[in-house]
């Protein structure tokens, strides 16, 4: 009799216990997979397999959520066809339901800003900290003269198709694509009213976006920069060299120098201002719109000279004859020997 009780027990206790793992693993099944409230990302590469993932996964999901999930991976025979991407693991977001985004590749977006610098070289590592293609894969395209050819650029003007902006991309996006949402981009941007702005001035976009890139370095007080355009756009007009300093440094790719002595005017550079006429052959950094909208908008005045102000203030003064500019420039060279600028 007590045996019979016994084996009765232990299968109540075996039923009972039965229930609990399934109800708990139900109520996991429904319950939010994240295990500290926030929103963490997983980051899932071409190499990765089932195990690389639950281990991406273990830091921030609860322990049967994880359990739960590698249950469904083994279920649905999920290792077979792993999809790459930036995966969120969401406090309002089922367990379930997150396994369904890593499976369909439901991805999260990030918010990726293209920046302003001055070198393919620097762009590319900048983009591709936040991507999953290599710096070099991005570097290769956009000095090949074919895929630059595709967006209407070459290698020396392809920056300009780089809109400095936040946009929203997937982080596993192919160079292809990522150059085809950058020409998408570029093409909103020039609306029919930048057009028009540039078409009165006597300029092509990529010739606004290189004077915008030499005028982003001339300045960085955004409510000079029309003024700064104006200067050099009287200069265009009656084809007088640009001698924009920023130029001859890209030249010399010295981007440190403080003063640009004689002696570095003389560099056989089509980036040289100073030995040939006209624009550069290409932007000499990525410009901020800013930088676009003040060559679109520039100031209408007679200045055909500018120097940097002697209070280091970041502005210039302007003159319309040598003999003022002159004094500017002395002002200007006194105040950098007095501060041992060299």
């Amino acid at each position: 009799m007590n045996k019979k009780k016994n084996t009765r027990s232990i299968l109540i206790l075996l039923i009972l216990g039965l229930f609990i793992i399934t109800a708990a693993g139900a109520y996991a099944l429904i319950s939010p997979m994240s295990n500290n409230g926030k929103t963490n990302y997983v980051y899932i590469d071409a190499d990765d397999n089932v195990d690389s993932v639950m281990n991406k996964l273990r830091p921030s999901s609860k322990g049967i959520s994880l359990n739960v999930f590698s249950a469904l991976t083994t279920y649905t025979g999920y290792g077979d066809n792993i999809r790459t991407g930036r995966y969120a693991v969401s406090p309002t977001t089922s367990t379930l339901q997150t396994f369904r985004n890593f499976r369909n590749g439901m991805q999260s977006p990030i918010s990726l800003v293209v920046p302003s610098v001055r070198t393919k070289e620097r762009l590319a590592e900048e983009l591709a900290c936040h991507l999953m293609f290599e710096q070099e894969e991005l570097l290769d395209a956009i000095n090949d003269e074919e895929i630059c050819k595709k967006y209407g650029m070459d290698t020396l003007t392809i920056q300009c198709l780089f809109i400095p902006n936040t946009y929203d991309v997937y982080w596993n996006v192919s160079v292809e694509k990522f150059l085809d949402r950058m020409k998408k981009e570029y093409d909103r941007f020039w609306t029919a009213e930048r057009k028009n702005k540039a078409e009165a001035i006597g300029m092509r976009q990529q010739e606004v976006i290189t004077l915008a890139s030499i005028i982003d370095e001339e300045t960085a007080n955004n409510a000079e920069k029309p003024m700064v355009a104006g200067m050099y756009i009287n200069r265009l007009k009656i084809n007088m060299p640009l001698q924009a300093d920023p130029t001859i440094k890209y030249a010399w790719r010295r981007f440190d120098l403080k003063r640009i002595y004689h002696k570095l005017l003389f560099i056989d550079s089509p980036y040289n201002t100073y030995r040939n006429t006209g624009l550069p052959p290409g932007p000499i950094r990525i410009p901020s719109i800013a930088g676009i909208d003040a060559v679109l908008n520039h100031v209408n005045h007679e200045y055909i000279y500018m120097c940097a102000k002697e209070d280091f203030s970041g502005t210039h003064n302007f003159a319309a004859t040598y003999a003022e500019h002159l004094k500017n420039a002395k002002k200007y060279t006194d105040a950098l020997n007095k501060r041992g600028i060299k």
